[in-house]
């Protein structure tokens, strides 16, 4: 027996009539009365109840067109989404994302647009630092990240640069050196900051070695009081005043009490990249669907 008893079956089951049954299968009633026999021999039971102006089902024939209709419906429903994973239509997606990238208002902006567009698709974040990803990546525990690292591509991954992000400074609050009674907007040069203790991530950050390549470039090496292991930590110990600490400028939306932002102004002009890391030739339809939404965004995000 194949699906296309299956549906003999319950077409017959629906119209009650084996001609009519037959028409609207588009066969001969002769071999579709003989098919009807076969599956009733093959299941050793009587299905239909022959009567002079049609069919019945018995006892035993309703029980078999509810577990056929069931049958068919599963089939019909793999075969759609089978159809829609080959499409990208329905699957599932791990996007990482880097710390400091969270507050970043693209990132949040194109994940959503990827599940309004896509919402079929079960997806899941992943939160870490950027050589972690990297790694998640290369162990396929995730299937793009969001990433600041732009060095030299690991073997197997495409690092995509989508966007170049300023860095700002964060100073207690009131802070001496803070532009005083001026807009916010105006800022510090970097070269003033060379007595500060400056809060750091630890080594190996793509926002520690950001930070290290700036100060140089303003001509000194910056004095660390501290290593911090995220940026939250590094916010409140500003608040604290135990020193100053640069970041990326889409951290101003994570407000604190005690800390305020300043532009860093005159060269240098340090920025952070935001990077979409993949796996090369990834073969997901899925995934494919979402880098080409990321870059379609990106041309949008900076036009916008």
């Amino acid at each position: 027996m194949d699906l296309r008893h299956l549906r003999y079956f319950v077409t017959v089951a629906e119209e009650g009539h084996i001609t009519r049954a037959a028409e609207r299968l588009d066969i001969q009633q002769p071999p579709l009365s003989r098919l009807i026999k076969g599956i009733e021999q093959e299941l050793d039971v009587q299905l239909f109840r022959r009567k002079p102006r049609g069919v019945e089902l018995t006892e035993a024939g309703r029980a078999f067109l509810r577990n056929a209709r069931a049958a068919l419906a599963n089939v019909d429903q793999a075969m759609v989404t089978a159809r829609r994973t080959a499409r990208g239509e329905e699957g599932r997606i791990s996007i990482g994302v880097v710390h400091t990238a969270q507050f970043h208002p693209f990132v949040p902006r194109v994940i959503r647009a990827f599940r309004e567009s896509l919402p079929l698709v079960s997806l899941t974040l992943e939160e870490a630092t950027s050589p972690e990803l990297v790694q998640y990546l290369r162990e396929e525990q995730t299937d793009v990240a969001f990433i600041r690292s732009l060095g030299a591509e690991p073997e197997g991954l495409v690092f995509n640069r989508l966007l170049d992000e300023e860095l700002v400074v964060a100073m207690p609050t009131g802070h001496p050196m803070a532009p005083g009674n001026r807009r916010l907007t105006a800022g510090v040069p970097l070269k003033s900051l060379a007595g500060e203790s400056f809060l750091m991530m630890r080594a190996g950050a793509r926002l520690h070695a950001a930070t290290i390549a700036a100060c140089h470039a303003a001509g000194f090496t910056p004095k660390v009081s501290q290593e911090v292991p995220r940026i939250s930590s590094a916010l409140s110990y500003v608040a604290a005043g135990l020193g100053i600490f640069v970041v990326a400028d889409s951290m101003r939306r994570m407000r604190m009490q005690g800390v305020s932002y300043y532009r860093i102004i005159g060269p240098p002009q340090p920025t952070l990249p935001l990077v979409l890391a993949s796996r090369r030739a990834d073969p997901s339809p899925v995934v494919r669907h979402f880098i080409k939404l990321v870059r379609r965004a990106t041309k949008a995000f900076l036009a916008a």
